[in-house]
């Protein structure tokens, strides 16, 4: 599997808040999305769950850029950037279809927690090499130091 995960969406009318344009919150769920969907397709949910864990998000940073539409196709694109004992950092980005303009780029920091207990516990070497890396000088997000995807 590639190390960066794509998928495409077509702006919902619903998401558009009073400014008509995509409402900022609707960023946060489209990263949950692509975690989510990113995490199925390399069998590390199936993983999750079978050590009876889940993945908490403990911060979301993102950064608007650029307005969308109703209506409008995104691309949204998702990458893991490290692991270390309890957490992973997965990054973001919303590239307009029409115009490969980038709309928004963020992270998440994640937090594998163990579901019986509620507290952090650490991620099996399996897990991690489910995903490949994309350290930081191959960081895809388009900010003019790093190589496009």
């Amino acid at each position: 599997m590639e190390p960066v995960y794509r998928f495409e969406i077509i702006v919902p009318v619903e998401v558009v808040d009073r400014n008509r344009h995509v409402n900022n919150v609707a960023y946060v769920q489209w990263m949950q999305d692509a975690a989510i969907q990113h995490s199925a397709a390399t069998g590390c949910t199936r993983m999750t769950e079978k050590i009876g864990a889940t993945w908490v998000a403990r911060m979301h940073r993102i950064e608007y850029l650029s307005p969308a539409f109703a209506g409008e196709a995104i691309t949204v694109s998702t990458w893991v950037a490290n692991f270390r004992k309890v957490r992973s950092l997965r990054r973001y980005r919303f590239i307009r279809v029409a115009d490969q303009k980038v709309l928004a780029q963020g992270e998440t920091d994640w937090v594998l927690v163990d579901v019986a207990s509620g507290r952090p516990r650490g991620i099996p070497s399996e897990m991690a090499k489910l995903f490949e890396l994309v350290p930081d000088e191959q960081d895809p997000r388009a900010d003019g130091c790093h190589r496009p995807v």
